[in-house]
């Protein structure tokens, strides 16, 4: 069975009304493939209604969260690729840990997909990809940029465009049936003008497996994604770098391989392990007060007793509390600090990341030089010059950001492939961009190097 399709008050789409999204604007807007994906992922196809709004933000939201994502992964790509001239391959493992990580992701993605339209789920099928794409994007491509923008085209680099090629190629052939469109113009794009519905259904199993490297790595990135909600919560800008990150996990030994990446991604200069979180706060069991519909009056003592930290674990995502079984989605776990502490729960508040926030004057100079490195890029990108361009920077800037810039002038240099750098009292040569460092005009010339 299947479900209505409805408009966001919940009444049936009418003709008369013309409550519902103009189908040929909605095609001249999003496109075909938006639409599809928006309906097939959601609850109609399993029996629930769907509310559609009339203005068709929620399909703009499946283009913005779906299929950009996917054409700018597509699209860093070919940028690389076509400058240093690659030719990539399918391959099925590789020596980096990084490209082994996303290959067996891959090869889970597939067998999850195959797994859900095996039961005809297609919903469950698409639910499979956004988790994904943003491991690729925010996690595996970022991680690899230098990989893709150093000079040097050695191993390391082919196994880079090798890997994200063989991912791009076999998620297009598992997208297929759900942006017909979008896969099979990136496909054609990358096989040499090969049709994606002509080709035959990934085999996950011809790609790497290795569970011990992803559940490592998905947490690592869980514990990235944890102390950099502490960063936004103390308004400390992420290229702000910070003196330490304390990860308190019962598995912690499992991060020590990564300790550099999280380290890198949180921008920390050392990370410790911790083995026990309750040295630096403790679990909070918070019951969802809709809860008293099925316990009815109960519901007083199970949300008094959970208040008080009166409950036990009862396994299987349930908790016992005041003699009543609260099961999962019926709670949520906090994790509260001891006082004086900047932390966060993860995994399920089974860990805590203690992120320490005090910024001396050391790390605020070598934040300002990553900031003014952010503004030279844009520059860069302002004056239309090529990822690949070495170029002569010239900057007008005031102290304290002039200092702390000079002080940091190699990173800067290397960051931005900069030939020769210059501080100066009059107006900069070259393309010029103006902007503001430390609530202050600063103007930065760019041009391409001889």
């Amino acid at each position: 069975c299947h479900g209505v399709v409805l408009d966001e008050n919940k009444q049936k789409l009418s003709k008369r009304l013309k409550n519902y999204p103009d189908p040929v604007e909605v095609f001249n807007t999003y496109g075909a493939d938006a639409l599809r994906w928006y309906m097939v992922s959601s609850p109609l196809l399993s029996g629930g209604d769907l509310a559609m709004p009339k203005d068709g933000r929620a399909i703009a939201e499946t283009t913005r969260q779906v299929l950009l994502p996917i054409w700018n992964a597509y699209s860093f790509f070919t940028l690389y690729a076509n400058i240093d001239g690659v030719k990539a391959k399918l391959v099925t493992s590789a020596e980096v840990e990084l490209d082994r990580y996303i290959l067996a992701k891959t090869a889970d993605l597939v067998k999850g997909v195959e797994t859900a339209m095996d039961r005809l789920d297609l919903a469950g099928a698409t639910n499979a990809f956004p988790p994904f794409i943003d491991a690729l994007n925010n996690w595996y491509i970022r991680r690899s940029r230098d990989r893709f923008w150093k000079a040097e085209k050695d191993a390391d680099k082919a196994s880079a465009y090798d890997t994200l090629y063989t991912v791009l190629v076999t998620m297009c052939r598992a997208l297929a049936p759900f942006l017909p469109y979008l896969a099979e113009h990136i496909h054609r794009a990358l096989c040499e003008g090969e049709s994606v519905h002509l080709q035959d259904w990934p085999d996950a199993d011809a790609l790497v497996a290795d569970r011990a490297l992803v559940e490592r790595m998905d947490l690592a990135r869980t514990v990235c994604s944890a102390a950099l909600s502490i960063r936004t919560a103390k308004n400390l800008r992420t290229r702000l770098p910070l003196r330490s990150l304390t990860v308190a996990h019962p598995d912690h030994a499992k991060l020590a391989p990564l300790v550099d990446v999280i380290a890198d991604e949180v921008n920390v200069k050392e990370v410790r392990l911790a083995a026990d979180p309750a040295a630096f706060g403790a679990v909070q069991l918070a019951v969802d007060p809709k809860i008293g519909k099925r316990l009815g009056p109960a519901v007083k003592d199970v949300l008094a007793a959970s208040r008080q930290g009166q409950w036990t674990d009862a396994g299987n995502g349930r908790f016992l509390v005041a003699g009543q079984t609260i099961e999962p989605g019926e709670y949520e776990l906090r994790f509260k600090a001891k006082e004086g502490l900047d932390a966060a729960s993860f995994d399920g508040a089974a860990g805590v990341v203690v992120l320490d926030t005090h910024v001396d004057a050391a790390l605020e100079a070598e934040g300002i030089a990553r900031d003014f490195i952010r503004l030279v890029q844009q520059a860069r990108k302002e004056a239309g010059f090529n990822v690949s361009d070495r170029i002569h920077v010239e900057v007008q800037v005031e102290d304290p950001a002039g200092a702390a810039i000079l002080a940091h002038q190699e990173t800067v240099e290397a960051e931005t492939l900069a030939v020769t750098f210059a501080r100066t009292d009059a107006r900069p040569s070259g393309t010029v961009s103006e902007a503001e460092l430390l609530g202050a005009p600063i103007a930065i010339g760019v041009r391409v190097a001889a």
